[in-house]
């Protein structure tokens, strides 16, 4: 089966400052896969490479066997690709069904002049969107909140607008970016059962950058470990957990070797 993504050795450099080296792996479809390591390990810099956010310095990236190195976001969207951000990117001004609806714009058929024209199929597919839009508010349970600004709600429940919205894009590779960060426990086991539904019910893969390695473990197929913008290991959350090198990297050499 082929990747849906697979990156063969990305780096990304900052004049003389090495994020990223020649990072590489595969990530296959339908399983959600994590992204993990201490802070500044380079993990949030490889998703803006992924995203389009970053062009690497060198390697390659690929979503269902395309190359995307320099692809514009936008673009990305087109091909399936849906992102989270560790501070929600929302209009804090606009309702949460318009924050929400900003993701369907890469469904819309036809170009501006139709849309401008106001072309009756134009009508039907904003119709249709926001439909879909409102069901994933109902879903996420935030439903009631849809005429609100989104200034009136809390953190917590802008990082539920903010997957409403990538939801609603389709994607068939969803990119979470600390999804758990700021939540309280009954909000990210409220996350864990949505990851897991998204994954079951919509087939998308999923990769999660996460510090909180609960969610991790009660999620994720297989890990990559990064420490210092380099690869460090491979495998299950349980074989990272335990590995010295990552234990080192998390806590220093010092302390690992007392807790050994």
């Amino acid at each position: 089966m082929a990747a849906r993504l697979s990156l063969h050795d990305v780096s990304l450099h900052f004049g003389g400052v090495r994020v990223l080296q020649e990072v590489s792996f595969d990530v296959e479809p339908g399983v959600i896969f994590g992204l993990v390591g201490p802070n500044g390990a380079g993990k949030t810099s490889l998703f803006n490479c992924i995203s389009g956010h970053y062009k690497p310095s060198a390697g390659s990236i690929t979503i269902d066997g395309t190359e995307v190195v320099g692809l514009a976001p936008s673009r990305l969207a087109r091909l399936g690709l849906a992102r989270t951000f560790q501070h929600p990117a929302l209009q804090l001004e606009a309702t949460v069904l318009q924050n929400v609806l900003l993701g369907g714009h890469t469904r819309l058929p036809g170009d501006p002049a139709s849309w401008s024209l106001r072309l009756p199929f134009t009508g039907r597919s904003e119709r249709d969107i926001r439909a879909e839009a409102l069901e994933l508010l109902e879903r996420a349970g935030l439903g009631w909140a849809a005429h609100l600004p989104a200034d009136e709600l809390s953190h917590g429940l802008h990082k539920g607008v903010e997957l409403c919205r990538a939801l609603l894009m389709k994607p068939a590779l969803l990119l979470l970016d600390e999804p758990a960060a700021g939540l309280s426990h009954a909000e990210v086991e409220h996350l864990i059962e949505t990851v897991r539904r998204i994954r079951t019910e919509e087939d998308i893969t999923v990769v999660i950058v996460e510090h909180h390695m609960g969610l991790i473990s009660a999620l994720t197929e297989r890990v990559v470990v990064l420490d210092h913008g380099a690869k460090l290991m491979e495998g299950t959350a349980a074989e990272a957990q335990s590995d010295r090198r990552v234990i080192e990297a998390y806590i220093g050499k010092d302390a690992a070797d007392d807790a050994a």
